[in-house]
């Protein structure tokens, strides 16, 4: 059954705003989406009605929160469907929630001469920090080149695979190219050799059907912003037995059993890997924008934005000079272009003034754009709520601004 456009865009009040005197067309969506209002209530409710301090206070309001900071923890179980709810860590984001496992996992598991497998699509924050731990444990970084088409060269991956491979990581989604990877079958196949796998998920667990156990994925890791979330709260999902046997990443409060002078002890699962008072209406803000998903197929939501992912490209091809960025058998929600003779940023500065929103830049995907011999392209980014009329308002936009530098 196809989502109702109008409706869904009514539960989002930003998108009644405008711009520079223009409605607002929002295409940064893979930078941070939109919030619908029931995300906005539950924040407001909280800070409102029972704003306390979690876990180990005696009193109502310390309650309260600790019940719907939890739930929210049961909510995200039940939407990736991990096996155990003490195998989901909250964190600050999708990068902080990579760099955990860096740390956690180099330390415990990466010795001198290992390797460490990455992709030349990964995000920085996919991409730096297995680079920083390579460097920290001695090992050796090895990455997966993407071809003309922009998808991954999975016979040059099975060559780089072996038994001193310890942890491959990739993004499920790529955020500058919309390629869709081959999770399971990347996953399967380092795990032939015995590797770890982690999965970017920052650009896919919003777009695409998701399962960590079906992938059979040793680390999950995604962001609440980017799927109608609040900003500072992320998740890291990873099975109990690697998290067991990880060291922890942070130390302070919260994530100790007992300190003494002699010794100190860690706490259990997941609060082993959660130092400090959280972003504690980060995961109640995060469960209803899941709350909100879940009154609509993700089968629903995919054929919306595949259907707008072709649209888009058919109409920013009928503008002479533009070039699409990616073009594999499996995208998912990026239209990454630039057209010849203009820069980027100029081309974005001038959609702003006409309310458009869109992302210029390298996409903290400087491998890409090294790859592709350029420095950045314009980037368009869908989500739920997106609409043929904002694909039109686009290219429309994009004729002016060419007319405003004299093509």
């Amino acid at each position: 059954m196809a989502i109702d456009i109008q409706k869904i865009r009514s539960d989002f009040p930003i998108l009644h705003s405008e711009v520079n005197g223009h409605p607002l067309t929002y295409l940064d969506n893979a930078a941070t989406t939109q919030k619908p209002q029931s995300v906005i209530e539950a924040i407001t409710q909280y800070y409102t009605t029972y704003n306390s301090n979690i876990h180990r206070a005696a009193h109502h309001l310390s309650s309260l929160a600790t019940e719907a900071h939890e739930s929210g923890r049961r909510t995200v179980q039940r939407y990736i469907n991990a096996e155990h709810e003490h195998e989901i860590i909250f964190t600050r984001g999708t990068t902080e929630s990579i760099n955990l496992v860096a740390f956690a996992f180099g330390e415990a598991f990466v010795n001198p001469g290992d390797e460490v497998i990455v992709t030349q699509m990964d995000h920085h924050s996919n991409f730096v920090p297995w680079q920083m731990m390579c460097e920290r444990r001695q090992a050796h970084f090895r990455v997966i080149p993407f071809d003309e088409n922009g998808e991954l060269q999975l016979e040059v991956y099975e060559n780089l695979l072996s038994e001193k491979t310890r942890i491959v990581a990739f993004n499920h989604v790529s955020n500058s190219l919309g390629t869709v990877n081959p999770a399971k079958k990347m996953i399967d196949m380092a795990h032939k050799v015995g590797a770890a796998v982690l999965v970017d998920a920052a650009q896919s667990v919003q777009h695409i059907a998701h399962d960590v156990r079906a992938l059979d994925a040793d680390f999950y890791a995604f962001s609440g912003h980017k799927m109608y979330g609040p900003t500072g709260i992320g998740v890291l999902y990873g099975k109990e037995r690697w998290l067991d046997a990880m060291p922890p990443y942070q130390s302070g409060g919260e994530m100790i059993d007992l300190v003494t002078a002699e010794k100190t002890t860690y706490n259990k699962l997941p609060f082993k890997f959660e130092a400090g008072t959280p972003n504690i209406v980060g995961p109640i803000g995060l469960a209803a924008a899941i709350d909100y998903l879940n009154t609509l197929s993700f089968e629903d939501i995919q054929a919306h934005e595949d259907q707008l992912l072709a649209y888009g490209r058919e109409r920013l091809l009928e503008i002479e000079g533009l070039r699409i960025y990616g073009n594999a058998k499996e995208q998912s929600s990026i239209l990454a272009f630039n057209i010849e003779g203009i820069h980027h940023y100029d081309l974005g500065t001038l959609l702003d003034t006409q309310g458009v929103a869109v992302r210029t830049g390298h996409h903290c995907t400087q491998p890409i754009m090294a790859a592709l011999g350029i420095d950045g392209t314009v980037r368009a980014s869908l989500a739920l709520y997106n609409s043929m009329q904002d694909i039109d308002a686009l290219v429309t936009a994009i004729r002016k601004a060419l007319k405003m530098l004299g093509r």
